[in-house]
């Protein structure tokens, strides 16, 4: 229980700092409940994950190889593994979760793979970027460029197109590279892209991809998905090793297929993409509270004085300030209401209010 719940004096907290602070979606729910109705075979074995790995099959229109592991982290930090040794290098965004917010994990379970990182603008990476980091060295004694990892959506809530992605892999062709995606919000960007899957992964030449579920719904549980079944090798293994192969596995397959099923993994993101936009479209008259970044996705970036800032937090709100480019970051999930993101918007006006800053009228 919150301190604000036991003590009607401190303010409500309402969660905007991040898709990670919402609950379980009904859909992930029911069928978490049903999964545990009767005993099933252990370590993947089950009926769930069968279906669940099917699921992913249909949905994206190959035969591609799935798994399951626990969190975002052990899903890139082993997908990457499986596509490098340890003196090859994963070029990357400079602000990718992989090199900001994974604790060196892409580096320890690749034995020493090295990030390699790029600037960019809105939090993408080019193909030119990409083609002056391959090419600025090729002697011996510098780890050799073997990945290309794209976060979609990015850590700034924009998104890789597909002229994009096929930019890209021309790069990666002329030089030999894989494309890892980290697909934290990879179903937001199929809902701001109004493109399938399929056309956003290998269809575009991703070869892996790390397709998020604890942003989208579920509690715990991510799909890495092989679109190059070759390169899955062993990868097994390697999630038994990182403490990643669920005895009950079950439970992080079964509501996924909740997700899969019903559509929710689609219309989850939909509703989150919309909150988002009707936030952005709330706060366009507030003098100095200006978008830092286009949003694309279920992310809004705002450039917002420090006192502001403070007004916000001294009535409940919470949000961050360390993501990115710096700036305040509000992200709407599945269950973010129209009501809460027009609370947000009236609280915002009024400490601008009171604060003496102009409000258009």
């Amino acid at each position: 229980m919150s301190d604000s719940a036991a003590n009607p004096e401190i303010p409500r907290a309402r969660y905007l700092a991040s898709d990670n602070t919402s609950g379980l979606c009904p859909e992930a729910m029911d069928y978490l409940a049903r999964a545990n109705q009767v005993d099933d075979l252990a370590y993947g074995n089950d009926g769930w994950t069968t279906a669940a790995s099917d699921g992913f099959r249909e949905l994206f229109e190959t035969d591609c190889e799935v798994f399951f592991v626990f969190n975002g982290t052990a899903a890139n930090s082993l997908a990457l593994a499986s596509l490098c040794q340890s003196y090859h290098s994963v070029i990357c965004h400079q602000l990718a979760h992989i090199e900001t917010d994974e604790c060196g994990g892409p580096e320890f379970f690749s034995n020493g793979s090295k990030l390699l990182t790029v600037a960019g603008e809105a939090g993408r990476i080019t193909p030119a970027g990409i083609e002056a980091t391959v090419t600025k060295r090729g002697d011996i004694h510098y780890p050799r460029p073997k990945v290309i990892s794209l976060t979609q959506a990015t850590e700034v809530g924009t998104v890789y197109d597909l002229a994009d992605l096929r930019a890209i892999r021309e790069v990666a062709d002329r030089h030999d590279l894989r494309i890892h995606m980290d697909g934290a919000r990879f179903a937001n960007a199929c809902a701001g892209l109004d493109v399938s899957p399929a056309e956003l992964t290998w269809r575009a030449g991703v070869d892996v991809l790390c397709f998020s579920g604890t942003k989208n719904g579920l509690g715990f549980g991510e799909a890495v998905i092989f679109f190059d079944k070759r390169l899955a090798l062993d990868f097994e293994y390697r999630c038994k090793q990182a403490g990643q192969l669920a005895s009950k596995m079950r439970y992080l397959s079964a509501p996924w297929l909740g997700l899969l099923e019903t559509g929710a993994w689609l219309s989850n993101a939909q509703h989150a993409n919309a909150m988002a936009a009707r936030l952005r479209d709330g706060l366009t008259d507030i003098e100095y509270v200006t978008p830092m970044f286009d949003t694309q996705a279920n992310s809004v970036f705002l450039d917002m004085p420090g006192d502001l800032q403070n007004a916000l937090r001294e009535t409940g709100w919470t949000f961050y300030t360390f993501i990115g480019e710096g700036g305040v970051r509000f992200v709407c999930s599945w269950n973010t209401t129209p009501a809460l993101i027009d609370e947000l918007i009236a609280d915002l006006k009024a400490a601008a209010a009171r604060l003496g800053y102009d409000i258009a009228a």
